[in-house]
C-alpha cells in the first residue's frame, strides 16, 4: 500500500480530486485534511496560502496512474504528488483495498 500526498486550493477541488480518484480505482479512500497554511517559495519569492492535503490511498502498481491523472486534473502548475510505502498495514484493510482498486 502506498499513500500520496497532494495539496489542493480549496475545498472543492479537493472533493473533485478525491471523487474521481475513487471512482476510477486508482484508490480506495481519499482522506481530505482541514485548511492548513502552507509557506513555499514559487516565482522568486516566499508565499503563504490555504490549502488542503489530500492522503491517497492506493497500491504500488498504480503509483503511475496517480501521478499522470494528478498532473492532468491539477489546477497547480507543479502539484506537490509524495508518495510514501506503509510499512505496515492491517491484513483486512490491506485486502479491503486491494479488492477495490482491482475488482
Amino acid at each position: 500500500m502506498m499513500i500520496v500526498f497532494t495539496a489542493v486550493g480549496d475545498s472543492k477541488e479537493a472533493g473533485r480530486l478525491a471523487e474521481l480518484l475513487v471512482e476510477e480505482k486508482l484508490a480506495a479512500c481519499v482522506q481530505i485534511l482541514p485548511p492548513m497554511t502552507s509557506v513555499y517559495f514559487w516565482e522568486g519569492a516566499v508565499q503563504k496560502e490555504p490549502e488542503h492535503l489530500l492522503l491517497i490511498k492506493t497500491l504500488r502498481e498504480k503509483y503511475e496512474a496517480v501521478e499522470a491523472f494528478l498532473n492532468e486534473h491539477h489546477s497547480y502548475d507543479v502539484p506537490e504528488i509524495v508518495a510514501v510505502e506503509a510499512a505496515e498495514v492491517s491484513v483486512a484493510y490491506g485486502k479491503w483495498l486491494t479488492d477495490y482498486i482491482n475488482g
